[in-house]
């Protein structure tokens, strides 16, 4: 079953890296992703625009899925994005993507963790970087593919036992 699933991001850096994830083909229902196009329609109208955009596109989502490229923390949407769905109490955690390759074939380098940079130091959200692994693209790819699914089934059953806890 698909998991309807926010993928937050830094569209100039990584849009084909997120094509690579939203096609691998796995159970994941992203919202759409806008094309240059659309997003410049959509601010031409305002901050207010954009940010209802993405308040609305998280209305209805299981989860949120940070993935981190080399400037994801730096961005104010992807800021925006990530203080939204604690807002929202929906369940986050961050995937690092500097491993998998452009659309020129280039790695880029790993980012810092935006959830440090919008929260500091003391937050329980996870970002997972499979690059303790030595691997390429291809196998980045392949790590990515085999877990997701997984990493959002536990990040949603902890997030409901801690909310049910507390």
């Amino acid at each position: 079953m698909r998991k309807p699933v926010f993928l937050s991001f830094c569209y100039s850096d990584d849009v084909t890296r997120i094509q690579q994830i939203r096609n691998m083909g796995m159970v994941i229902d992203g919202q759409p992703l806008l094309s240059p196009n659309d997003f410049e329609t959509i601010k031409k109208k305002g901050d207010t625009a954009i940010q209802n955009w993405i308040d609305e596109q998280l209305k209805y989502k299981q989860c949120v899925i940070v993935l981190i490229g080399e400037n994801t923390a730096n961005r104010p949407w992807v800021q925006y994005e990530i203080q939204k769905a604690k807002q929202m109490n929906k369940p986050m955690f961050g995937i690092y993507i500097h491993n998998l390759k452009d659309i020129n074939g280039h790695y880029s380098k790993k980012g810092a963790n935006p959830f440090d940079k919008v929260f500091g130091t003391s937050h329980s959200y996870k970002c997972i970087d499979p690059s303790h692994i030595e691997y390429d693209g291809c196998r980045a790819y392949n790590i990515i593919q085999k877990n997701i699914e997984s990493w959002i089934n536990e990040t949603i059953v902890i997030h409901n036992f801690l909310n049910n806890y507390n």
